[in-house]
């Protein structure tokens, strides 16, 4: 009998140290998942709590049929599906609707600044940017689409483990897989800049002008693979972006509080949160 296994049978038994060991595992990519669901570090800390502790509650009712990372995923996705249907999915536009109100508030653009220049994960990065990016635009995805992209694309479940997450059919899931690259497609190819000069949306280098004056926004940009495969008119330019987004840890990457306060913005002003009185 392996470490593992013993581990998950003392587990069973109540030892809740045990269990801490075997969740530590996949704790961080959990939470860096419920954080590309939510876009809200206080609910990713949350979900991935009680995830842990309905997990722990039910684990006697574990039979090893999937992992235990896919079954605390499943557990985790339930928890938070229940809390996105309460929630507005977000408008394609979201970031402009933002980009909007924080020029025409001094505060919050001092508040950018602020961070740029004093949080120790402040700095602004373009790489990461197009991983914050990525997170707002799979927002305006219905849920369950989401949640496949997420899992599949990002986290790299095999489609057998996210049927059983999600507790539906084979077909089900390829359905919601296909319909929500489909639709991510679509959007990049319509608003990203970098890859389509029609593209609306420059917010990668009117923020490195901000935050990196002395940075050359198109020296920046041709250090991103996905930038150079545009350029050569390549096919695989949503692989590329995911294989991006799969390197970044956005809750502890090096602008995770810069872009979380501008995330902050975004569920304002698309009416998903509202100011403390």
């Amino acid at each position: 009998m392996d470490e593992k296994q013993t581990l998950l049978i003392n587990a069973q038994q109540g030892d809740i140290t045990a269990f801490h060991q075997l969740f530590a595992e996949f704790q961080e990519p959990l939470r860096s998942y419920l954080y590309r669901l939510t876009a809200n570090r206080g609910d990713a800390e949350d979900l991935t709590h009680d995830a842990f502790v309905r997990a722990f509650d039910k684990l006697t009712t574990f039979q090893s049929k999937s992992t235990l990372k896919t079954w605390v995923f499943t557990r985790a996705t339930n928890l938070a599906m229940n809390l996105l249907q309460k929630r507005k999915r977000w408008p394609v536009d979201a970031q402009d609707q933002s980009k909007r109100a924080s020029v025409s508030s001094p505060e919050i653009f001092q508040t950018y600044l602020y961070l740029n220049q004093y949080s120790p994960n402040g700095t602004y990065e373009m790489r990461e940017h197009i991983d914050f990016c990525f997170t707002c635009i799979a927002k305006t995805l219905p849920i369950e689409q989401q949640i496949v992209l997420l899992l599949k694309d990002v986290y790299e479940f095999r489609i057998k483990e996210i049927v059983a997450i999600m507790d539906k059919s084979m077909g089900s899931v390829q359905h919601l897989l296909h319909n929500a690259r489909k639709t991510m497609h679509a959007i990049f190819d319509q608003r990203c800049a970098l890859i389509n000069k029609q593209g609306v949306c420059y917010q990668c280098t009117e923020l490195n002008g901000i935050f990196n004056p002395k940075q050359e926004a198109q020296a920046a940009l041709a250090e991103i693979e996905l930038v150079q495969a545009a350029e050569d008119e390549k096919e695989d330019l949503f692989e590329l972006r995911t294989k991006l987004v799969r390197s970044i840890d956005p809750l502890n990457a090096e602008g995770a509080d810069l872009h979380d306060f501008i995330m902050q913005r975004i569920r304002k002003v698309v009416g998903e949160v509202t100011e403390p009185k």
